[in-house]
């Protein structure tokens, strides 16, 4: 039986490794200690940090395992590139995993390829009150953590006020000396999947996001297809290309995000993995495989074939749960969610008992809605629908 190495056991990876488990691996996982969902599902667990990379080959050579995936993090790629160049595994090499997972190394990646992304300057991490980049730079900006993920520090500043939340929220949440401080872009947000595999992009697949407003915009759903001007999903298609060439990744998923300004495509990130969110979900939907499994099969070494199985593309919606505010749950009551063979899927992370954070960034969810329909609006509809019939009591 072939072993395959899944890196975190969180809420992204649950499907993961149950569809490892559906092909038939031996599923090992590895993520440091914690109510996490995943361990549940796995063969077999160890409690290795994901960035260890030391601790991680040893596991993986001890086990032998044929393959190492990762899906809707990015913090753990690096460690994923540095076992597949170590390993002969099939993934994305350490450096170009490195420059994929740091966003000073990725915004100096596309400068050099000629990405079209928003300006930047980098900034020593002691230095708590830079007004002279902001202002050089023009309000307002956004501070970055480059090495974080989840929209963890990240924040927007609009004006000298707003420097140091921003940058003690950088602060906590890298291991970096520096941070980016980049020009804040105004547009419609969207967002792309892809997958390059041998050298070639297999897919491109342009989605909608609906975002929420908080430091920054974060995405609390999504949908497909996007609806937008061909010529400016060819200029999106493009952008994508140049940016994975620039980050010379391959050989894994991709996820990408675009902000639309002036009727231009910025690229505003690119992941060397699949997206959270219900991204996988909204790939598998739209074209009818299952693209978890395609993930696996790919990052095992195997053949993989990303034709659609579908004729007519399937319209579909994804949306996370979020609250207004903190507490504890006491009920999450779905018994006056109307049934529709539509929803897809309702599912919540959450039981009784649990915290329940404010949403701020991406982890704070508690759950996730899916649906169908012959249209967005309709999958739209439905999904509106059912979150309002869905009734959570916090105290």
């Amino acid at each position: 039986m072939k072993k395959v190495l899944i890196l975190g056991a969180g809420i992204y990876q649950v499907p993961l490794i149950q569809r490892a488990k559906r092909l038939g691996y031996y599923t090992i996982v590895a993520s440091i200690p914690g109510k996490y969902p995943g361990f549940q599902y796995a063969d077999k667990v160890y409690y290795v940090n994901t960035t260890d990379k030391l601790a991680l080959e040893r596991l993986a050579r001890e086990e032998g395992v044929s393959g190492v995936c990762v899906s809707g993090t990015d913090v753990c790629v690096p460690a994923q590139g540095y076992l597949c160049d170590r390993l002969g595994l099939v993934g994305p090499g350490e450096e170009a995993a490195l420059r994929a997972q740091d966003k000073y190394l990725m915004k100096e990646a596309f400068v050099r390829r000629g990405v079209r992304t928003a300006y930047f300057e980098y900034v020593d991490i002691q230095n708590s009150n830079p007004v002279d980049v902001c202002e050089r730079i023009g309000y307002p900006v956004i501070f970055k953590a480059v090495d974080s993920s989840g929209s963890r520090g990240i924040t927007k500043v609009n004006s000298a006020a707003d420097i140091p939340y921003a940058w003690r929220a950088a602060v906590d949440n890298t291991r970096a000396d520096k941070y980016l401080i980049e020009k804040f872009l105004t547009g419609q947000e969207f967002g792309a999947q892809a997958c390059v595999w041998r050298g070639e992009l297999r897919f491109i697949l342009p989605h909608g996001d609906y975002v929420f407003q908080g430091d920054t915009g974060i995405p609390v759903g999504h949908f497909a297809p996007y609806e937008i001007d061909e010529q400016i999903i060819a200029d999106c298609k493009e952008q994508l290309a140049l940016a994975v060439d620039a980050l010379g990744i391959d050989n894994c998923a991709i996820n990408a995000d675009f902000i639309l300004c002036d009727g231009k495509t910025y690229v505003l990130e690119i992941g060397a993995r699949a997206g959270a969110t219900g991204l996988v979900e909204l790939t598998s939907l739209y074209y009818g495989f299952d693209y978890y499994e395609k993930i696996l099969q790919l990052n095992m070494g195997e053949e993989v074939d990303f034709t659609p199985v579908l004729e007519r593309p399937q319209p579909n919606v994804e949306m996370l749960f979020c609250s207004d505010q903190t507490g504890v749950v006491r009920e999450i009551d779905t018994s006056g969610v109307t049934p529709d063979e539509r929803i897809i899927s309702l599912e919540f992370d959450v039981e009784p008992g649990d915290t329940v954070h404010r949403f701020r960034k991406g982890p704070d969810r508690f759950g996730m809605i899916v649906t169908v329909g012959d249209t967005v609006d309709e999958a739209k509809a439905v999904m509106e629908r059912a979150m309002a019939q869905v009734k959570v009591t916090l105290e």
